[in-house]
């Protein structure tokens, strides 16, 4: 009978789990599924190992959760856990493979299937597995609500006797989930909101919200197949830059959300324009983790520049773990019951298909990926 190991999550800085007790009923429910929790999995979200066992689950040491026929994770594993799986086991989670090319040759060399969860296509039949979606709408929503905690000037308009306070200025580069999530949450929360996106197709969206939408003419632009914005040129960014600086100028908090899967993200915000903004002004760069999109921002921390504070993220959807948490399992639980054969008890593999192409990238130790192969 094949079984499914849930992995606890070792990094210090990760909060969120890659099962709850809800998920782990219905994996159960799936014909001849066996599910395995590692002891503690639940701590960083309060919920107990006893919790998991009414569920329906065992409770194991980590080395025998690894020896799973499936693996479910947040984090990627380590060379070393690798060589702890059994051999034909699947991993699923995030891998970030371009930017771990030892961790897919362990794969290969382990003969250990892996999935990268963050690869998943943006399509309508992808879409209850997207994990990048899920926890880029938690990041936006948290961008509003961390920046009013660091901003001296509350958000929403106030009329009282001693005169009337404006609302505060939110102005959001990137008009994608989290763009989108945090225009949604800063226009709940009184502010008055502009945004901007190079995809032109985004703009209904922005004014459906309540938001103005920042026209910058930067040519040909548009987005990939997958719903991502195309890279700009240099040409472009520094137009992009030019027009932006007049609306950073004016604004209280600004929020970066431009992310490139796989590459370093674009400097949108330079020095110069954090120079040119209010004295208390907040700028809150979602993609500090992936090289960020303000000049001198590192994740994790509030740098003061010119009296203006930018603060990198790290791991934003981390900050609600709880609901975090009910997502990313949610995804995965899709996932896995979407190519779950009950019949055969086994994963149903099809090359063909446009989820799995996408997003399988080592079997039977080879790496089947069309992007990674070219380099493995």
């Amino acid at each position: 009978m094949p079984t499914i190991g849930i992995l606890k999550e070792c990094n210090r800085l990760e909060t969120r789990v890659s099962a709850v007790p809800n998920t782990v009923k219905k994996l159960i429910s799936l014909e001849g599924v066996e599910v395995s929790v590692e002891s503690g999995l639940g701590v960083p979200v309060k919920i107990s190992d006893e919790a998991y066992v009414e569920a329906g689950a065992t409770i194991q040491s980590r080395k025998e959760v690894l020896s799973s026929d499936f693996i479910f994770s947040v984090s990627p594993l380590t060379h070393e856990e690798v060589g702890a799986c059994k051999k034909g086991g699947l991993f699923i989670g995030y891998l970030d493979p371009y930017n771990n090319p030892e961790l897919i040759q362990g794969f290969v060399s382990n003969f250990v299937d892996a999935v990268s969860m963050e690869m998943l296509p943006r399509t309508t039949r992808a879409q209850k597995m997207d994990v990048l979606s899920s926890q880029a709408s938690i990041a936006g929503y948290a961008s509003v609500v961390v920046a009013s905690e660091v901003s001296d000037k509350m958000l929403p308009m106030m009329m009282t006797p001693a005169g009337t306070i404006s609302p505060a200025r939110v102005f959001v580069i990137g008009a994608g989930v989290a763009g989108l999530q945090a225009i949604a949450t800063a226009k709940r929360m009184g502010a008055r909101v502009d945004a901007f996106d190079t995809r032109p197709v985004v703009r209904e969206q922005v004014h459906s919200l309540g938001a103005k939408f920042l026209d910058i003419d930067l040519g040909e632009t548009g987005q990939t197949k997958d719903g991502y914005a195309k890279s700009l040129t240099e040409e472009q960014l520094g137009k992009q830059r030019e027009a932006m600086k007049t609306q950073c100028a004016m604004s209280d908090i600004v929020i970066t959300t431009a992310q490139l899967f796989g590459r370093p993200a674009p400097i949108i915000i330079t020095e110069e324009i954090v120079s040119s903004m209010k004295p208390g002004s907040v700028i809150v760069d979602l993609a500090a983790e992936s090289g960020g999109n303000v000049a001198g921002s590192s994740p994790g921390e509030i740098v003061t520049k010119d009296n203006v504070y930018i603060v990198g993220a790290s791991n934003f959807p981390g900050r609600y773990a709880h609901d975090a948490s009910q997502m990313y399992s949610a995804n995965l639980l899709a996932f896995f019951t979407e190519f779950y054969s009950p019949e055969n008890q086994a994963f149903a593999f099809d090359e063909n298909d446009e989820i799995l192409s996408a997003c399988y990238l080592v079997r039977k130790g080879k790496v089947i990926h069309s992007s990674l192969s070219k380099t493995a």
